[in-house]
């Protein structure tokens, strides 16, 4: 498991000093604006294969025109499935020469969390916006830098929380604003679901793995957008059922959230326990959502017989396609890379709580 893991930073270009680059900034300002953004994917594994390579070909107003791999046989069947021309065909190595590329606007990095600062970072030097895949990177400090990055060399980052552009999570959300059954008392938050993968990233501590920074932000969110609020204390719990692969991260963390208002959340993740739920309970009411942050089927009911049942035909192509107009009309992202940030700064503080078995202010 070493091994792999020690070729596959190697093969990522991490161990190898990173080549200085310095964007092409008068092609950067002179550039006319598009009517469809250019999407690169950075890493091809399960993710991008298999989910935002066919989104893409829904969206209206972003395309696939490259890829960026470490995985040399990856690439003829990519071009031939997609049509990538040779010149948008990229390693980890030759990354930054994409600065020079019109066709390329956006790079989506998809690779594990302990990457996702440089290759943004990377990506903001060479002038190209951002989306990142979740958890936005494993420490506070990481994030700040990749929102850093993005702001000075003036592109736009975006965290690729899917779910927030679902209808059916934007309806909790707006009870939540309204409050029609009063003010919120508790939350009850689970996402989690059985890997029987023995050798992944996601096992892997140098790696950014761990149930906490994969499922656990979609726990975290549902609490987080359910109160509209931050919260502002934690006390959490980790264990590990299967010693042997869950040797260096947590399988499962259990967390108590505390917010201003008063009201309090209890969330669990996990790798070994198969959940998916959102329940909140009002001063004269309830909501519940099963699931509440799956790829598609996501729905609900209130106390009051209504329904949350908003048919979506795929998350990620609408995730994209709203993010894409956003950046050709230079407006707000939905979730921009503050949101990811105040995301990690929660976790950072559940996983001292858990090492420290005491509450955490956050």
């Amino acid at each position: 498991m070493k091994t792999q893991r020690r070729n596959f930073i190697q093969k990522a270009g991490i161990i190898a000093a990173s080549t200085a680059f310095l964007p092409n900034a008068l092609w950067s300002a002179t550039r006319r604006k598009k009517e469809k953004l250019g999407v690169a994917l950075v890493g091809l594994g399960y993710y991008s294969t298999d989910l935002l390579a066919s989104a893409l070909q829904l969206t209206q107003h972003c395309a696939l025109k490259g890829i960026v791999t470490g995985s040399p046989e990856k690439i003829p069947v990519w071009q031939q499935k997609y049509g990538i021309a040779d010149k948008n065909v990229y390693d980890y190595k030759n990354f930054d020469s994409i600065a020079n590329n019109p066709d390329i606007d956006v790079v989506y990095v998809v690779l594990p969390p302990s990457m996702h600062a440089e290759y943004t970072i990377r990506a903001a030097k060479a002038g190209k916006h951002v989306w990142c895949e979740k958890p936005m990177a494993p420490s506070v400090a990481a994030c700040q830098s990749m929102i850093k990055a993005c702001d000075s060399n003036k592109v736009k980052l975006a965290i690729g929380y899917r779910c927030q552009h679902d209808p059916n999570i934007q309806a909790y959300m707006k009870v939540g604003r309204e409050r029609p059954f009063g003010k919120i008392l508790m939350v009850n938050s689970a996402a989690g679901y059985f890997d029987g993968r023995t050798d992944h990233w996601k096992q892997s501590k140098a790696l950014g793995g761990g149930a906490m920074g994969d499922m656990g932000v979609y726990a975290l969110q549902g609490a987080r957008l359910a109160t509209g609020e931050e919260p502002i204390s934690v006390l959490a719990q980790s264990y590990t059922t299967r010693p042997k692969v869950y040797d260096e991260v947590e399988e499962t963390m259990m967390f108590q959230l505390e917010f201003p208002s008063g009201a309090r959340a209890a969330c669990q993740t996990s790798f070994g326990i198969p959940m998916n739920y959102l329940k909140i309970s009002y001063e004269k009411g309830w909501l519940q959502m099963e699931p509440q942050s799956a790829y598609s089927g996501n729905k609900g009911v209130m106390s009051d017989g209504a329904l949350i049942d908003y048919p979506i035909e795929n998350q990620q192509a609408k995730q994209m396609d709203e993010d894409a107009v956003a950046i050709l009309n230079n407006k707000d992202l939905l979730v921009p890379g503050q949101e990811g940030l105040r995301d990690i700064r929660v976790v950072e503080a559940i996983y001292k709580s858990a090492e420290k078995n005491c509450a955490i202010n956050v």
